[in-house]
C-alpha cells in the first residue's frame, strides 16, 4: 500500500490524498482547491489520473477540501463520493457559488496573462461539473460501516470542525493482515459554541493528520464575548466607524452571527446595524438550521429559549448586488460580515478596497488565513496590501480573534488524539499547516510518544 499526497502538503490548502491499495484500488481523500496567491496553476493540473481513480471520500466541505471535485469529475471521475448528508447538502451550495467565482477569476487571469505574453488558463469547472458531481454522491451517517468495492471498510466519525465535518476510518487489507488508517480531516474545537465536540475514534495503525495550529494556541474562550462587544463599542461608538469582518460562509458566520445574538439578547449590543453581506453564508445558515442533530445541547437550549440563535434586531441579510454596493458608500457605523475568510474571492474585498484606508475602521480577523492570502498580509500586519491590483495603505485597526477559529490548537488537537496509544501508531503523516507548524506540532507528538512521523513534501509518494 502506499499513500501520495497531491495537496495540502506543507501548507494548508488543496487537501488531497491518495490511497493505493495493494489490489491497486485507488482512493482519494479529499479533493481540494489551492487558494491564495501564485496557485492558479496548481489547481489546473491534478498529478493523476481522474478516470483511474475509484472512490473519493470527502471529510468536509470547505473548499480547500471540496473544492475541485468538479473538475475532477471534468476530468473523468465517475466513482461514488462519499460524505455525510450534511456535508453533501453544503457542497451542494458552495460548488455551484465555487463555479461562479471561478467563471470571473479565469477571466480576470486570463486578462493578466495575455498581457504577460503567458498562455492562458482553462476554466476549472462549470455549474454543469457540479451537477454531474452532485450525482455522484452518497452520503452515510457517523458510525456507519460501508465498504469500497469488498475490499475496505471506512466509517465516520464527529470531527467538530464544521457541519458535517469527518474523521475517515478506514481499515485496509495489506499484506495478509489489515492497516487502520485514519484521516482526521480538519480537528474542531472541543467545547465549539454550535457544533458537538470532536469524538474519540478507535486505534490507528496510520494516521494522516492535520496540523494547522501545530505551534499556536487560541485565546481563552470564556473572553471572547467580553472582547467582542468591547472592539464593536471602540470602533462603531467610540470611533463611530465600520467594524469589517472577513468571515467563511459557512460555519464562522453563523458563529459570528450567533454571539451578537447573545450580546443583543443581553443589552450589550450597540443599537447599529449589522449586515450579512454574502448570498452563501445565507443559504448555509438554512442549511445549518436544517442540521441540527449537529448542534450542541447548549445551542439547543438558547434556541429553545430565544426562538432563533441567528436572528436579533438590527440584522440584515444582504443577497442583493445593489444592496451591497449601498454599503460601501455608507457613513453611518455597522458591522459589515462578509466572506470569504481568507479575503481572496467575494464581496469582502470590495469592502476592504473601500475602507481600509480609513483609520476609522477596525477590520477583524476571526480564523486562519494562509500567509499568502490578502487575508494573512493583513492580519501580519502588512502596512500595504494589494486588493484588484491597487496598492492600498492598512490605515485601518486590525484586531485578531482566534477564538472563532474552527481548528483545534495543538492542545486541542493533543487532546483529539488521546484516545490513541502513541506505541500502537506506526506512521503518522502530517498535512494541512504551514512547514514551521509541522515541525513544532511533530515535536510535541514526539514528546508523548508517537513514532515515525512524517511531514509529506507536495506529491511524494510513501510506501506503509
Amino acid at each position: 500500500m502506499q499513500i501520495q499526497f497531491f495537496g495540502a502538503a506543507r501548507t494548508v490548502t488543496g487537501s488531497k490524498h491518495l490511497v493505493t491499495t495493494e489490489k491497486g484500488t485507488r482512493i482519494l481523500l479529499d479533493c481540494g482547491l489551492f487558494q491564495g496567491i501564485n496557485t492558479d496553476e496548481f489547481n489546473q493540473d491534478f498529478g493523476f489520473k481522474p478516470s483511474e481513480i475509484d472512490y473519493l471520500i470527502l471529510s468536509h466541505a470547505h473548499i480547500d477540501h471540496s473544492g475541485l471535485i468538479p473538475r475532477l469529475v471534468r476530468q473523468g471521475f465517475r466513482g461514488p463520493i462519499y460524505c455525510t448528508d450534511a456535508t453533501a447538502d453544503l457542497c451542494e451550495i458552495m460548488l455551484y457559488d465555487s463555479a461562479y467565482i471561478q467563471e470571473k477569476d479565469v477571466k480576470r487571469i486570463n486578462e493578466r496573462r495575455i498581457r504577460q505574453g503567458r498562455a492562458t488558463l482553462d476554466q476549472l469547472y462549470t455549474p454543469d461539473d457540479v451537477a454531474q458531481a452532485l450525482s455522484q454522491v452518497q452520503t452515510v451517517p457517523y458510525g456507519r460501516p460501508f465498504t469500497l468495492g469488498n475490499e475496505v471498510e471506512v466509517f465516520f466519525t464527529d470531527a467538530g470542525h464544521l457541519l458535517g465535518s469527518a474523521a475517515v476510518h478506514m481499515v485496509i487489507p495489506d499484506k495478509g493482515n489489515f492497516q487502520r488508517l485514519t484521516f482526521t480531516g480538519d480537528i474542531g474545537r472541543p467545547n465549539d459554541r454550535i457544533l458537538k465536540s470532536p469524538e474519540a475514534f478507535p486505534q490507528a495503525d496510520l494516521l494522516i493528520c492535520e496540523s494547522t495550529y501545530g505551534n499556536r494556541l487560541h485565546e481563552p474562550e470564556s473572553d471572547m464575548l467580553h472582547r467582542l462587544v468591547r472592539i464593536v463599542r471602540e470602533t462603531c461608538v467610540e470611533k463611530k466607524g465600520k467594524l469589517i469582518i472577513p468571515a467563511f460562509a459557512v460555519d464562522r458566520t453563523q458563529e459570528l452571527i450567533y454571539a451578537l445574538d447573545q450580546l443583543s439578547s443581553l443589552g450589550l449590543l450597540p443599537r447599529i446595524p449589522v449586515y450579512i453581506d454574502s448570498p452563501l453564508a445565507i443559504k448555509a445558515t438554512g442549511v445549518m438550521k436544517k442540521h441540527d442533530e449537529c448542534f450542541n445541547p447548549e445551542i439547543l437550549e438558547y434556541i429553545e429559549k430565544d426562538g432563533d440563535a441567528f436572528a436579533f434586531p438590527n440584522l440584515h441579510y444582504i443577497s442583493n448586488v445593489e444592496e451591497s454596493k449601498a454599503l460601501n458608500s455608507r457613513k453611518e457605523p455597522c458591522i459589515i460580515i462578509s466572506a470569504s475568510g481568507m479575503a481572496e474571492a467575494g464581496r469582502i474585498k470590495h469592502h476592504l478596497r473601500n475602507n481600509i484606508e480609513n483609520p476609522t475602521t477596525t477590520v477583524l480577523m476571526v480564523g486562519y488565513c494562509s500567509p499568502e492570502s490578502l487575508g494573512g498580509a493583513i492580519k501580519n500586519g502588512e502596512k500595504e496590501v494589494r486588493i484588484f491590483g491597487e496598492v492600498c495603505k492598512v490605515n485601518a485597526s486590525v484586531a485578531v480573534m482566534d477564538s472563532f477559529s474552527g481548528h483545534g490548537d495543538y492542545n486541542e488537537m493533543i487532546q483529539f488524539l488521546a484516545c490513541q496509544n502513541p506505541a500502537l501508531v506506526k506512521r503518522t503523516f502530517l498535512v494541512h499547516g504551514d512547514y514551521e507548524s509541522q515541525i513544532a506540532f511533530k515535536f510535541k507528538l514526539e514528546d508523548l510518544g508517537f513514532g515515525h512521523i512524517d511531514i509529506p513534501s507536495y506529491r511524494q509518494s510513501i510506501p506503509v
